[in-house]
């Protein structure tokens, strides 16, 4: 029988207290405080990443072409990318109501 989470003690903690069940913030919509949009200009962009290896919520994914798209569910419009682009292929547009 499991216990609630007032009966736990350390001593149900396994051992090393290595979490046995894997999860993450994947399934939860983290974007929807953003204020701004990054808006990608694929005749600028270079494919070079940095976008990509930059965005600290992993909301710029890699296309087949190799262009990066912008996954809007998880942005924060926080303009990381903007900053790293060395191209200035994107820019920050304002959202709507």
């Amino acid at each position: 029988m499991a216990k609630s989470a007032e009966e736990l003690t350390w001593k149900d903690l396994e051992i090393g207290a290595i979490i046995t069940e894997p999860g993450s913030a994947s399934q939860y919509q983290t974007g929807s405080w953003r204020t701004e949009r990054p808006i990608i200009d694929l005749d600028k962009c270079t494919k070079c990443g940095l976008c990509y290896v930059f965005c600290p919520d992993m909301a710029i994914k890699v296309n087949d072409e190799g262009y990066p798209e912008t996954d809007l569910f998880y942005c924060k419009g926080c303009g990381i990318c903007v900053v790293e682009c060395p191209k200035q292929a994107i820019t920050m547009l304002e959202e709507e109501g």
